[in-house]
């Protein structure tokens, strides 16, 4: 038997003000998008942005949907828009912001499963990493150099040979 440990680096900012300029704007991006979810089941609202390799930045927010699992995180929208936009354009980093109408989210908050899978297609698809800044409304952000960091042993399409 092999036992094998999986480690990745996680950045720990304090606060929004310790990010670069650069991360700064991508943030910002995220909490403008945030604002206009559409998350009236769950009230939980998220907004991501995402930076290109060609300086573009595509936002994304949650839509809810009374049938909820036609609904779509607010990740996806963005990375698919970017997808859809700017097809050959490699994507650099996306920044998420979650916020509740009933209560404060000072925790950075992660791209769920499906989310990380979506975005691992297009790290793997592109040859690079996606760099993942996360944050609540308030409090800590977290940054991670990769997706695979936060998706290890991702399904890809090496497996469909």
């Amino acid at each position: 038997m092999d036992k094998r440990t999986i480690t990745f680096e996680l950045l720990v900012f304090d606060s929004f003000d310790e990010l670069s300029s650069i991360d700064k704007t991508l943030m910002t991006s995220a909490i403008e998008a945030r604002e206009n979810a559409y998350a009236p089941y769950s009230k939980f609202r998220v907004g991501a942005a995402v930076l290109l390799e060609n300086g573009e930045v595509v936002i994304g927010n949650n839509q809810e949907n009374a049938s909820y699992p036609s609904g779509l995180c607010a990740e996806r929208v963005a990375v698919f828009h970017a997808g859809a936009r700017f097809p050959r354009v490699a994507i650099k980093s996306i920044a998420i912001s979650a916020a509740s109408k009933d209560y404060v989210v000072d925790d950075p908050a992660a791209p769920c499963g499906n989310c990380r899978q979506s975005i691992s297609e297009y790290e793997v698809r592109q040859g690079s990493p996606i760099a993942i800044l996360m944050m609540g409304e308030k409090g800590s952000v977290l940054k991670c150099g990769s997706v695979a960091d936060i998706l290890p042993l991702a399904f890809d399409s090496s497996y469909l040979k």
